[in-house]
């Protein structure tokens, strides 16, 4: 396939967008030092809420932010916190390395849950994948008594599955609201929400931490931005797979901030899950050309 200025410019955005949420969540990891994970996702949406509320405003129609799918936004919102709380609290207690290889998991989770909430096929060897992919984690958490299965390996996995139930609700939101919107309310209600349940705990902010903070607002905002429109340049089966550069971005903080490298375990299971995962995104693409040849 030709690599056109459209094509181009959407990998350029992919990338860029991935190299800024594996900032953004070394940011996270910085603050759940210091703060409760509760709090810690809380900052996250509060950070970038003003920047986000600029665009959506500027961007779209007033009454398309309003005049939304209520109950799956709120159902959205719980997942986003439970998905932000239960990644922070992994890591804060994993390297990066190992808390986004469990994280990769998440679109094979989101196949799986495609069928029965969206009513999609998924055949036999997209199952077949998705078992290949399970065992990948399993490499990654190594559950034997010198393993990883831990509560924070556990955490992470928890996390990942609400991603794959917030894509779903994605999915179905799409075909009636706004781009903005969604992202809108998504942070609206995560901020809420976990100010709310943090709300007990909170810590006061320390001066020295509103840098790290800002830079996860502006990280968050400039990352989600470049995704959509990486994603509406170009075909998803030609993007989604750069999302597994993270890897590199994230080996590399773990190294230059915690000076660790996860074991050789962590990058066997990383592979197997990437590898599903592609090709999953494979027979997307396939099926894709055979319907609209």
């Amino acid at each position: 396939m030709p690599a056109t200025p459209s094509r181009r410019a959407a990998i350029a955005l992919m990338l860029l967008a991935v190299a800024l949420f594996a900032f953004m969540d070394a940011g996270l990891k910085l603050l759940s030092a210091r703060y409760p994970p509760l709090q810690v996702a809380a900052l996250r949406g509060l950070s970038s809420l003003p920047l986000v509320l600029v665009w959506a405003v500027a961007s779209a129609p007033l009454r398309s932010l309003c005049r939304v799918h209520w109950p799956l936004h709120l159902l959205r919102g719980i997942l986003s916190v439970a998905m932000m709380v239960g990644f922070v609290y992994g890591i804060s207690r994993l390297p990066m390395t190992t808390t986004y290889a469990i994280t990769f998991v998440a679109p094979l989770l989101v196949t799986a849950m495609a069928g029965p909430l969206l009513g999609e096929k998924v055949g036999l060897g997209r199952w077949i994948a998705i078992g290949i992919g399970v065992l990948g984690m399993l490499v990654v958490l190594r559950p034997t008594g010198e393993g990883m299965l831990t509560l924070a390996g556990l955490s992470v996995l928890l996390g990942a599955a609400c991603y794959a139930g917030n894509v779903i609700t994605v999915r179905m939101l799409a075909q009636r609201d706004s781009t903005q919107a969604m992202v809108l309310w998504m942070l609206v209600l995560l901020s809420l929400g976990a100010s709310l349940l943090a709300w007990p705990s909170w810590q006061p902010l320390q001066w020295r931490d509103g840098w790290i903070i800002a830079a996860v607002g502006l990280c968050g905002t400039l990352a989600q931005v470049a995704l959509t429109e990486a994603f509406r340049r170009g075909e998803a089966s030609l993007i989604a797979p750069l999302e597994y550069t993270a890897l590199v971005w994230v080996a590399m903080l773990d190294v230059a901030l915690w000076g660790v490298l996860p074991a050789a375990p962590t990058w066997v299971g990383a592979a197997i899950i990437v590898a599903s995962g592609l090709y999953l995104l494979t027979r997307e693409r396939v099926h894709a050309e055979a319907e609209h040849p």
